[in-house]
Order: C-alpha cells, then structure tokens, then sequence
C-alpha cells in the first residue's frame, strides 16, 4: 500500500490543552480514508494538521514522501492539497458562481470551466444558485458550495471535515459515491472525518478512529466493531 499522507508523532496544542497526543496515522493514496471520533476526539486537528492550518507541537507530517511540517497552506494548496471545514467554508459575499470560479487548474492563473461544469453536474442543485451570494444561502447550501469548489480543483489530496452536514440524503450519496470513483478511479486520495461511518462510504480502504487525541482503531472499515479504549487518559480536550 502505497501512503499518500502521514502524520508521525504528531502533538497538536491548543494553549495548555492537547488535541492529539502523538498520533501515527496513514493515509493511503488512491483511496478514501474515514477518520471517526465523537466531538472533541481530535479528527478536526488531524485534517488541519494535515493542511497546515495548525502547527504540530511535536512530530511531522510526511505528504507524498516528503516532510512538509513547516510548509505554510498556501504552498500544500498549490502542490493540489484541499480542505473543506466543517464551518465558515465559503466567502459571505461572494455568489455561488464566483466560488466556483475560485477553481484553478493548476497552478495557472486561468479558471477551469470543465472543472467547474463537472461540479454542477454533480450537483445541479446549485445551478439555480449561481447569482446568489453565499451568506444569504442555507447551512447545507452553503456547505454544498464549499465541497463544489474543493472538487473543481483537481485536488490531489482531499480533506473534508463532516461535509454531508446539512445535507439532504440524496445529495449525500451522491457525494459519497463520487468520492469513491474519485479514488479508484482517478487516484485521488480522500480524507473524510465524520463522528459514524456513512453506508455510502463502507468501500472506503481506511478506517482510522480517534478517543480523546489518540487512535483507538485502525483497519477496513469491515473489520470495525466496538474500538477498544486507549490506556492513555487525555490531559485535556482542545478542540476536535
């Protein structure tokens, strides 16, 4: 199995509390990974530890086998890195069409199109939703927005933080099965970080489960049953 992604050793603080406490994860290329855990578990920490939007308190962080530890968000995003949060995804005052053409193939300063039509195809909800601005737009709207304009990147590695939030079920598998063709298909690699493992992504290759900033599981997402409980106790939750 071929890693796309790691976190080693990896300690994320926040002030004098520990989101994660020297974590080993991997993240397979061509495949989605599922990272679970209930609030506070530390799977949030671990896709921004991953984009560099938190800095490690201790450990590394290994992208296509290289340490990319103090390499800043921006330059992971223009090596093909995209993170969709769970919260505040999109631009306020931007219309749904200009997040759209946010999207940029490569690193060139032209937007894709094709990229953006493949987006809308996915999810023609948004069609009728182009002039609108995003603020004005619901929770769920506004989350479908986000995870569109990661997709029309072309993203080599994929980090998606509870993106079926607010969405409607349909829309959800759709979501999910397209992420699976993505992997197999295409060879992009997939983070998703949910608090249950979704029907829709029991193909998933991975399964990697946080308690309290440690990993309590890690396997297919068939050999999953009831994680067993870290010996370690925290020595306080940051945020997940």
């Amino acid at each position: 199995m071929t890693v796309e992604a790691a976190l080693h050793a990896a300690r994320v603080r926040y002030g004098p509390l520990e989101a994660l406490h020297g974590v080993d994860l991997a993240f397979p290329a061509g495949a989605v990974t599922v990272l679970l855990g209930r609030n506070g578990a530390g799977r949030t920490s671990a896709l921004h530890a991953l984009a560099g939007v938190v800095r490690l308190a201790a450990g590394w962080v290994e992208w296509r086998g290289r340490d990319v530890t103090t390499l800043s968000v921006h330059r992971r995003v223009r090596l093909g890195l995209a993170l969709v949060p769970a919260e505040r995804a999109v631009f306020a005052s931007l219309t749904v069409a200009e997040h759209l053409g946010l999207a940029r193939s490569g690193t060139g300063p032209a937007p894709a199109p094709a990229a953006t039509d493949e987006a809308l195809e996915l999810f023609p909800e948004l069609t009728a939703l182009l002039p609108r601005r995003a603020g004005t737009l619901s929770g769920g709207q506004q989350q479908l927005v986000a995870v569109a304009r990661a997709l029309s990147t072309g993203p080599r590695l994929l980090l998606l933080d509870e993106p079926d939030r607010g969405l409607a079920p349909g829309v959800t598998e759709r979501l999910h099965a397209h992420l699976l063709a993505l992997a197999s298909a295409e060879g992009r690699t997939v983070v998703l970080a949910t608090q249950s493992l979704p029907p829709g992504l029991a193909g998933a290759g991975v399964v990697h489960v946080l308690h309290r900033g440690e990993v309590g599981f890690s396997g297919e997402p068939a050999e999953l049953g009831t994680p067993p409980a870290t010996g370690r106790r925290s020595t306080g939750r940051g945020p997940g």
